[in-house]
């Protein structure tokens, strides 16, 4: 799953469970910028947004540092936060959705006032939405169990989407980058959840899709780590700063990963080093979003910067990542065949209900939740009471 339930602490705390992360151009409007985080997989009708959590996107401009195997970016020193706090939600007499409401704090320290599920706007044009809606996530993951144990490609021409039918909590931003950001246009993007107070901590933290699941959520290749989830470890770090303690479980758990996904067409595309480090290992340790704001939107374009980069190439497309960008099959590409082979796709195109290019862009939510919908953790949720009735804990199946 894109980020749903990575790690311990997510699968314990599925409010700060950070699934997805975007960042793209406005689609048809020059000048935009598109950023959205959705949190808390399969949320019930009632979810609502914790009280006790800060929901934040962080934005820094980049440059271009190296191109080929020395692919990597630069990242300002400047930063530009949206962050999203919420009181306590109050139930409706007669049922549905709860009320709830919050605000966003925009870059500059303007404190924007939000009713979760309603749509606002500032008066600069800022638009910001806070609410329940479709998780526009796509993935077989029966497709991919199969493909892991078996250790071949091998996906039906037509898949199964897993998360059809299952709603997540999103928040959602709309800006003049130009205005707000005063930088660019290139910029890095990661989405965290916080807890509250004078002392923050950082429960998540997303950049790149699918970097700690598919890419480093597999312990039996690690040689050096292999009893070790480096998941909860590496969500508590800053983006921007990796310290350096773990750095080193990093980069055995991403060598041995992707060393893994190169073997499955039985062809190596990319030869590691003379000390065994995979060509996309520090790349991917850069873990943001990487969109171009001044080019125009396009749905699937995630990737497209580094993979220019790395080729040695400037750039030609926004990169990011839209709504609807089947990345998963661009990452399965580039990861088992350098983007040299035939496309890999995974036989799911897209949502049932695909998002729209109007803002809130996401879909309405599904009304009500698939039930039958397998839990992609393994596991169920169990509703408590009282002030807590909004947070969730997971135990494993029967």
């Amino acid at each position: 799953m894109s980020d749903h339930f990575s790690g311990p602490r997510a699968l314990a705390e599925p409010h700060g469970d950070i699934t997805d992360v975007f960042a793209f151009p406005g689609p048809g409007q020059p000048g935009r910028l598109v950023l959205a985080m959705n949190v808390h997989p399969t949320a019930p009708q009632d979810a609502s947004f914790s009280e006790a959590l800060v929901f934040r996107l962080r934005v820094r401009p980049v440059t271009i540092a190296g191109y080929g195997p020395e692919a990597s970016f630069a990242v300002g020193g400047d930063e530009f936060c949206f962050g999203f706090s919420f009181a306590e939600a109050t139930s409706r007499p007669s049922g549905g959705r709860p009320g709830q409401h919050g605000s966003c704090v925009l870059p500059d320290g303007t404190r924007v006032n939000v009713t979760v599920d309603e749509e606002t706007c500032t008066g600069d044009g800022t638009r910001i939405f806070a609410g329940l809606r479709s998780d526009p996530f796509i993935f077989d993951l029966a497709a991919w169990h199969k493909m892991i144990s078996t250790r071949q490609v091998a996906f039906a021409d037509v898949g199964v989407n897993t998360t059809d039918g299952r709603n997540v909590l999103s928040v959602v931003v709309d800006i003049g980058w130009a205005a707000t950001l005063g930088s660019g246009p290139l910029f890095a993007v990661v989405g965290e959840t916080l807890v509250g107070g004078k002392l923050p901590v950082r429960l998540e933290r997303v950049g790149r899709p699918e970097i700690k699941n598919i890419t480093m959520g597999m312990k039996e290749f690690d040689t050096v780590n292999r009893d070790l989830d480096v998941r909860d470890l590496y969500n508590a770090e800053d983006a921007f700063h990796l310290g350096h303690g773990y750095l080193g479980a990093y980069r055995a758990r991403l060598n041995a990963n992707l060393a893994f996904w190169d073997s499955l067409d039985g062809q190596t595309a990319w030869p590691p080093d003379e000390d065994g480090t995979h060509p996309l290992t520090e790349l991917l340790l850069q873990d943001f979003l990487i969109v171009d704001a001044s080019k125009p939107y396009t749905e699937q374009s995630y990737f497209d910067i580094e993979k220019a980069i790395l080729q040695g190439r400037a750039p030609a497309s926004c990169g990011g990542r839209s709504l609807n960008d089947n990345f998963i099959d661009t990452m399965y590409t580039i990861w088992i065949n350098g983007g040299s082979g035939p496309r890999i796709h995974q036989g799911v195109d897209r949502a049932a209900v695909p998002a729209a290019q109007v803002f809130p862009y996401l879909a309405p939510p599904t009304s009500p939740p698939a039930a039958a919908a397998p839990d992609p953790a393994g596991a169920r949720q169990v509703r408590l009471t009282g002030r807590d009735e909004n947070r969730a804990v997971k135990e494993p199946s029967a």
